[in-house]
């Protein structure tokens, strides 16, 4: 069995001299993560971050002042947002860093972890705090003045106005970015999302839980909006965790894309059969594409070489986010020795 594993280079560009470790960046198309893109969503992330800092220190001033186990919980909340926030910047400016010898698929992996990390800290920071304050007001309960609650009040208010209008920041780059779940695919602009979205519904059941607590003089509404908030935060913690788990340990193309891709393996005269066909994301706009192909009888290995070039030529041309691709040539009625000396069986010479 001979095999070939040249990776392909984007159209319109100079295809490298053999052995070049020049990395293709496929060009920017709508609702992809480009550069562009980029400085939008840092000016979100931005925006977030700011928001969150003020928030986070309005809500502790005056859970402490309130004795309010729901505003203190909500400036737990805003405390790991901002973490996060610091964490997506991170996420922003190193993944965009080019490959090198010791990254050779490049770096576009790290906004995958930076947004584990976030999940992380939404889940310690916010969501077991969260669980703390609640279970200790049910425990020992909370004696708050007038003046406590009007406090408390007013500082959720103004964080409701201010989280609300930092979702709405993130909302309109989720509709520059061509609106759905596609822009969404962004972890940055996801975290940023969620974490707006939960402080948003968070502050509201903080106000809930206060004003029910000023009216009824029970603790346990506070202490049950608190629980509610850091079930909110460990729900979504998980579902952000989760999502970068999968990209991570590296998740395969979208199935539409992946039949796209075999079909129009499929479509090329010179293939008998595609008998394997593996995707996975290398980053928001890099995708790695990697067929076992057998070729039809009588080629001989110039033939190949030159069938294997056009193959990922077509491609590439294609599927602008699929900048590296890998063949492996099959062809049992080709002479072994023949198949060897073949550049494109040998990975020596590829990409179109």
């Amino acid at each position: 069995m001979n095999s070939g594993t040249a990776p392909a280079r984007a159209p319109g560009r100079e295809a490298p001299s053999p052995g070049s470790t020049e990395r293709n960046t496929p060009p920017e198309r709508h609702g992809a993560a480009g550069p562009a893109s980029d400085r939008h969503t840092k000016v979100t992330v931005l925006v977030a971050l700011v928001a969150n800092l003020v928030i986070a220190v309005a809500k502790a001033v005056g859970g402490v002042l309130a004795a309010s186990p729901a505003l203190l919980s909500e400036a737990a909340h805003s405390v790991a947002d901002s973490l996060n926030e610091v964490f997506l910047l991170a996420a922003l400016r190193r993944s965009r860093r080019p490959a090198d010898t010791r990254h050779p698929f490049g770096y576009g992996k790290e906004r995958f972890f930076w947004s584990l990390l976030a999940a992380v800290g939404i889940f310690v920071m916010g969501g077991c705090f969260s669980f703390f304050q609640g279970f200790e007001a049910l425990r020992n309960g909370a004696e708050e003045r007038f003046s406590g609650y009007v406090a408390g009040l007013i500082v959720l208010g103004v964080a409701l106005v201010a989280e609300g209008a930092s979702l709405l920041r993130a909302l309109h780059q989720v509709r520059r970015q061509g609106g759905g779940l596609g822009a969404l695919r962004d972890p940055a602009l996801r975290t940023v999302v969620a974490e707006d979205g939960t402080a948003v519904l968070g502050v509201t059941l903080a106000l809930i839980g206060m004003a029910l607590h000023m009216v009824t003089g029970q603790v346990v509404w506070e202490a049950s909006a608190s629980l509610a908030i850091g079930v909110l935060l460990v729900y979504v913690a998980y579902r952000l965790g989760s999502d970068a788990r999968d990209q991570l340990i590296g998740e395969a193309a979208d199935p539409e894309l992946s039949g796209r891709i075999h079909a129009l393996l499929r479509a090329q005269p010179e293939i008998d059969s595609v008998e394997a066909l593996f995707t996975m994301k290398m980053g928001l706009d890099s995708t790695l594409v990697a067929a076992r192909i057998d070729l039809v009888p009588g080629l001989d290995s110039e033939r190949v070489e030159e069938v294997s070039v056009r193959i990922k030529g077509s491609l590439a041309r294609t599927f602008p986010g699929a900048d590296q691709i890998f063949l492996d040539v099959t062809d049992s009625d080709r002479p072994a020795d023949g198949a060897q000396e073949s550049p494109a069986a040998t990975g020596e010479r590829g990409g179109a």
